[in-house]
């Protein structure tokens, strides 16, 4: 079937094609019944306008993109969630895009959507260095997402990781415990954020006198259930094991978790556990997630907010780009606090 234009919308509305086309980007001066008319035959037709066309001619499409690393993890669904939300508010649309970290994947999200299309993207890398993305970008407004060390010419939204890393750690040893491990180490990826968490524990660990142990600091191929698990499992074989563990995310801990109730362990009796990001699953697990909590809906209204003024401003001179730290809390909850019965 032939894509219906705005010849045939006009046609069966009996105005110009102008009409139609001030009717479709709702200019003031026309008139109610005229307006009326149009919109009628436009769902008619089922009529949908060319974004590609209209922003050659000079427009926005009101469309952006999100590339984020993996669809199915809970925190980057519900940062998506927030970028949506954000985008909806302002009647923009946004396509989503997995890259799964690949360097390939993550050059087709930086290129791949030519500028005709989309507005601005949103991404958030874990292989392509800084210089690499500012080497492949286009004139479009992009503002980077992660925990990643940027040479100020990309605008990026990123959280405290040293700091909510401290906290989560001096929590820990707030309760008493004193041979903490932490779980989530990647010494070999690209993004910074498992060197910063880990800078953030040795801070916490110093500060309160104890050593940190090599033993007790796990490396982790991913943030996920299993790695988690395994981990654990490894640092419950030690002859010394640990009485709490900081994991770098909470889809981490909760792997973890099942790994100290399999060996018949008690949390936080015998072991305490701190995750980070405060997803959803966390609030319902048993027992609940105690965890640092980034702003996520902070991260995804900053987001889109920045895209905006950046699309409002027009092309920038210079490599002068903003820096937004969101906030944090530390979430306590039973997996570092003990429910008393009665």
């Amino acid at each position: 079937m032939a894509q219906v234009g705005l010849r045939q919308v006009a046609a069966l509305a009996g105005v110009s094609i102008k009409t139609v086309s001030n009717v479709i980007n709702d200019h003031p001066h026309v008139t109610a019944a005229t307006r009326a008319k149009v919109e009628q035959a436009i769902r008619q037709l089922d009529y949908r306008p060319n974004l590609y066309a209209r922003s050659l001619r000079g427009g926005r499409s009101n469309v952006i993109a999100l590339a984020i690393p993996i669809l199915d993890s809970p925190y980057f669904a519900e940062v998506a969630r927030s970028v949506v939300g954000a985008a909806a508010r302002r009647g923009w649309t946004v396509f989503i895009d997995e890259t799964e970290g690949d360097p390939r994947r993550e050059f087709n999200a930086i290129k791949g959507l030519g500028p005709h299309l989309i507005d601005g993207l949103i991404f958030s890398p874990l292989a392509l260095s800084s210089a690499d993305i500012a080497n492949q970008r286009d004139a479009r407004p992009l503002v980077m997402l992660g925990e990643r060390c940027l040479d100020g010419s990309i605008d990026h939204i990123a959280i405290d990781n040293v700091g909510a890393a401290q906290v989560a750690t001096a929590h820990l040893i707030s309760l008493g415990r004193r041979r903490i491990a932490a779980i989530g180490d990647q010494p070999f990826v690209a993004t910074d954020t498992a060197r910063l968490r880990v800078a953030g524990y040795r801070a916490a660990l110093a500060e309160a006198g104890l050593a940190a142990r090599g033993e007790l600091l796990k490396q982790t191929d991913a943030f996920t259930r299993e790695e988690g698990a395994r981990a654990m499992t490894e640092l419950l074989a030690l002859t010394e094991r640990p009485d709490a563990v900081f994991c770098f995310s909470d889809v981490l801990a909760i792997g973890a978790m099942r790994a100290i109730h399999d060996h018949g362990l008690h949390i936080p009796a015998d072991i305490a556990i701190v995750g980070f990001d405060d997803i959803a699953e966390g609030r319902f697990s048993f027992p609940t997630l105690s965890t640092i909590s980034p702003q996520k809906d902070q991260i995804g209204e900053m987001a889109v907010s920045l895209l905006e003024r950046r699309l409002d401003e027009g092309p920038r001179a210079g490599p002068s780009a903003e820096e937004i730290v969101v906030n944090y809390t530390l979430e306590v909850r039973e997996s570092t606090h003990a429910v008393r019965d009665g």
